[in-house]
């Protein structure tokens, strides 16, 4: 009998599994289909890497019950039998050289759907041979993962052998026990360890990068902070709030507008203040003294994970109102969305919750007819935080005078609720919900005039596009198919996406990143929409197709 370290040996370092090389590279193939947005050679390697090795698994643990199942088990049993002893050192090698065609044909046959797919949203398209330096990483991906599960594996046999021989637990016992406590043990080392580690660096970098000088001059003008008047410290603004603050409707845009008062901007950064009620606080005191309660309009947006606020989002209301508006927000973090999605929802919801309640109660205090116009906007991450503040679409209409989402992530639970509970008969990707009475759902702005009822105000409206991965990612993708992928997409669209199970969660996940790398309309990225968006939110009295048209000027004014 071979001693231990020979046994974990073998375990590693055996040959692949035949029933897994083909179920991997049947994987590894589907990885290559379209899927929401068209992606570049080194994360289809990545996608496909990984659902090769897990599709290796998903072949050998079906090999292994069908080898236990009564009828399969004598099938293969007769296989084995009539194949040739000459023959069966050449099975594995003759698959594997079977994949590697297959593969390469797959990616060949995938660059053509993608360059499809981008034409269709008229990015740049990629090419056959481009796209065919996928292979050595999907194969070295895979591999180094089958590994990894083997030495685990092997870890375990050891400890359930160790179980057995000090405790004399049973066979199947000892093995169960040492797959659990193996397992936990691989959680406590990612999780508690290298994820920690990976989040602490990242964490420092982006830290860092919030505190950097990006040549943003500190404002003179007393309607923004951090200016020499602001109660706001310019240093703890953070480089988004600089940013914010610094930027606006140029002077030839204002005149276009036929604006003749300055735009109030209020920000408080994670310097400002320590905690959410402080920063809120903060700013409601800033508030107060740019005299943001006297403006017709009082704009409150909660910001991405960076504390980004979307200039296309804020200037279009800035300008419609002739400059006559304030616009608040409060920075939470300073990490990418993405990466903030994960560690700091709940930043999110409390900065969001903190900021409105403040602004809320102050508006309150003022007579009925002094108010200012109260408007609320997220994007992404944004809007996750910005639905906590309300718990439902009459709670919205109490509190706001109108509200835009953009983006919203799939995990929203007021955008959930609604998309679950849409009209029957309309798409999950393009809902109704009650006659579109209160709110809608629009891929474009001219989406809104689906359907043809009347739309009452407060108006509340959400931009999605159907290629936005923000807006469809769910874990519920590896094992369900989502509605959205069994509808049928609208012509033009390029290739569509199928659903298959596992793979089309990697799929989406590696479309994550290029959510904001496709041309605007498609993808993560909204901006030439926000103006005609707010236009059907919030436009104000009298307000027509011409001054539109006057407001698309301006704009395009600076």
């Amino acid at each position: 009998m071979p001693d231990a370290p020979d046994t974990r040996r073998r375990i590693v370092l055996r040959a692949p599994h035949a029933g897994g090389l083909v179920v991997g590279v049947a994987f590894a193939m589907l990885a290559m289909t379209p899927s929401l947005l068209p992606r570049g050679w080194l994360f289809q390697g990545v996608v496909s890497g990984i659902s090769a090795a897990i599709g290796y698994a998903v072949g050998v643990t079906a090999a292994w019950a069908l080898r236990r199942w009564g009828r399969w088990r004598r099938l293969t049993a007769a296989v084995d039998a009539r194949t040739p002893d000459r023959a069966r050192p050449w099975v594995v090698p003759a698959l594997c050289v079977a994949g590697v065609g297959a593969v390469l044909l797959m990616l060949a046959v995938g660059a053509r759907w993608q360059r499809e797919l981008a034409e269709s949203m008229g990015a740049a398209p990629t090419t056959a041979s481009g796209w065919l330096r996928a292979a050595p990483v999907l194969i070295l991906l895979a591999v180094v993962l089958v590994l990894l599960a083997r030495v685990v594996r092997a870890l375990a046999r050891a400890v359930a052998r160790v179980l057995r021989r000090r405790l004399r637990l049973p066979r199947l016992v000892a093995a169960g026990v040492a797959a659990v406590l193996v397992g936990l043990g691989v959680l406590v080392v990612v999780n508690d360890f290298l994820l920690a580690q990976a989040l602490s660096a990242v964490d420092q970098v982006f830290k860092v990068a919030n505190t950097e000088d990006d040549g943003a001059d500190q404002p003179e003008s007393a309607a923004r902070s951090g200016s020499a008047e602001s109660l706001v410290d310019w240093d703890g603004l953070g480089r988004e709030g600089r940013r914010f603050v610094t930027r606006g409707p140029s002077p030839e845009a204002l005149a276009a507008a036929g604006a003749d008062t300055e735009p109030i901007r209020v920000y408080t950064g994670l310097d400002n203040a320590d905690g959410p009620e402080a920063r809120a606080d903060v700013a409601v005191a800033e508030l107060e003294r740019t005299g943001a309660f006297d403006r017709e309009v009082l704009l409150v947006v909660t910001t991405t994970g960076s504390g980004w606020v979307n200039e296309a989002a804020v200037e279009p209301v800035e300008l419609m109102y002739g400059g006559d508006t304030a616009t608040v927000a409060s920075q939470y973090s300073y990490l990418p969305s993405w990466l903030s999605f994960l560690v700091d929802r709940g930043r999110a919801a409390d900065e969001a919750q903190a900021l409105f309640a403040a602004v809320e109660a102050r508006i309150d205090a003022l007579p009925a007819d002094d108010r200012p116009r109260l408007l609320v906007y997220g994007e992404s991450l944004g809007s996750y935080g910005s639905e906590t503040v309300f718990g439902s679409l009459a709670d919205i209409r109490a509190r706001t005078d109108g509200v835009l989402w953009v983006g919203p992530p799939n995990s929203n639970a007021l955008w959930r609720a609604l998309v679950d509970r849409r009209d029957p008969g309309t798409p999950q990707v393009a809902p109704v919900y009650a006659d579109g009475l209160v709110v809608r759902f629009a891929d474009a702005v001219a989406d809104v005039e689906v359907p043809d009822t009347p739309w009452e105000d407060p108006r509340v409206l959400y931009l999605q596009h159907r290629s936005d991965p923000i807006v469809w990612w769910a874990p519920g993708l590896l094992v369900d198919q989502p509605d959205w992928l069994a509808e049928p997409a609208p012509a033009g669209d390029g290739p569509t996406m199928t659903w298959y199970p596992v793979v089309s969660f990697w799929q989406v996940t590696c479309d994550l990143v290029y959510a904001k790398e496709v041309p605007d309309g498609y993808g993560h990225n909204y901006d030439t929409q926000l103006a005609e968006a707010w236009v059907e939110v919030a436009a104000p009295d009298g307000w027509d197709e011409t001054a539109t048209a006057r407001l698309h000027e301006a704009l395009a004014a600076g």
